[in-house]
Parts: structure tokens; C-alpha cells; sequence
């Protein structure tokens, strides 16, 4: 389920994942399932590493059906396990120096002094409620791409989850002989 809704005029897409909100939090944090999901249908994510620290940065390439490839550096600033993460986000070089959107040819307008803010909250019964608040105004982010980027986005990562929901399901509980 996605809902896409206006808060203060900044972006705001929430979804609910059939899944406990730790395992949420691990294929949100870990590179490993990063990698599965970064970026719209038809991208690839070849490189993501993260020092998932409050100051410790991000670097993560997402490659185009074209081969073209977009580079995203930020930090860190806020963490609150399996709750919160506040951070910044940015267009990088491969080297995660920060450039301008338009290198990329992309218009990107972010909002000044704002940060992309991810929450998890447990909604029971196995469900966790994921609401990713962006740094640019809702009208911005429909009219860069950036809302339909960011569900297709989020389609990739429900995939992941699910994924990893259903592995673990079918292990089972561990039994010794």
C-alpha cells in the first residue's frame, strides 16, 4: 500500500511492508540490500557503501538502463535504531564530492537546510509503517520525476523485504538433533 501526501509542502511517500520493522531497518541500512533497490525500475545499483554512523557518510552509484550512471553522496546526522534516520543527500562524483544536479541534467531544487528524514514506526501484527520525507517541496519532486522515482523505488525494496521475509519463514525455527 503507498499513500503520497503533502506535509508543509515538502515531499512525503509512506508505505506499509508486510514485515517487522527490524527486518525493515536492515534492507533500509545494510549495502548488501541497498544495492537491490536503489533507484527507479530498469536501474541497477553497482556500488552503495555506508558508514551507517551519525557523521559517517554514504556514497551509492545507481546506473541507468543506458549505462549512464548517477552518483549520491551524503551523511548521517541523526540515528534513533530501528525509529529514525536524518540525513543529507546529494548528488556526488564517484569519489562522493558533492555536484550540481544539472551535471547530471537533472533540475533538482532542494529546500534549504532540510534533510531527508526516514521514519519506521511498528504498526503490530508483523507490519512496519515506512514515511520518507524528503528535502524538496512535493511540486518539485512530481515535476523532476523524483515521486515516481521514488515509489518505483520503494516497489524494489517491498521486493527485497518480502524477499527476505519469505527465506526466513521458509528456514523455520532452528532445531537441534
Amino acid at each position: 500500500m503507498t499513500k503520497n501526501t503533502v506535509n508543509a509542502e515538502r515531499l512525503v511517500v509512506t508505505r506499509v511492508f508486510d514485515a517487522p520493522r527490524e527486518l525493515v531497518w536492515k534492507a533500509w541500512t545494510d549495502p548488501k540490500y541497498v544495492m537491490q533497490w536503489w533507484g527507479p525500475k530498469g536501474f541497477t545499483a553497482p556500488f552503495c557503501e555506508m558508514d551507517f554512523r551519525v557523521g559517517g557518510k554514504v556514497l551509492c552509484c545507481m546506473r541507468a538502463p543506458d549505462g549512464q550512471e548517477f552518483w549520491n553522496g551524503g551523511e548521517y546526522h541523526e540515528i534513533v535504531l530501528h525509529e529514525q534516520i536524518v540525513s543529507s543527500m546529494y548528488f556526488s562524483d564517484p569519489d562522493g564530492n558533492k555536484v550540481e544536479p544539472a551535471q547530471y541534467g537533472i533540475e533538482h531544487e532542494a529546500m534549504d537546510d532540510a534533510y531527508d528524514v526516514i521514519t519506521f514506526e511498528d504498526f503490530g501484527n508483523g507490519q512496519t509503517k515506512l514515511t520518507f520525507i524528503g528535502n524538496e517541496t512535493m511540486e518539485n519532486a512530481k515535476n523532476s520525476g523524483q515521486v515516481e522515482g521514488m515509489n518505483q523505488s520503494l516497489d524494489k525494496f517491498a521486493a527485497v523485504v518480502a524477499g527476505h521475509t519469505e527465506r526466513k519463514a521458509n528456514a523455520g525455527p532452528s532445531r537441534k538433533p
